[in-house]
């Protein structure tokens, strides 16, 4: 559960606070997945390439980490 503390009625800094909460949490992703009914097949060709991407980008982070 997400909260967050709002101080000297402050509640714009509360609101900011909460949107980088639920940014973190991957919140809003899992809403916009959710909103429409994804087959099994879509499911998985999304999360091969969703590893791609991740493994992709750890390879270039560790290439330019390492100096190759």
């Amino acid at each position: 559960m997400v909260q967050v503390v709002v101080r000297d009625n402050n509640v714009e800094q509360a609101l900011r606070a909460l949107k980088k909460k639920i940014q973190r949490e991957g919140i809003f992703r899992e809403m916009k997945l959710r909103q429409n009914y994804e087959k099994p097949s879509q499911k998985r060709v999304r999360e091969e390439a969703e590893s791609k991407s991740r493994a992709r980008k750890l390879e270039r982070k560790r290439i330019e980490r390492d100096g190759f």
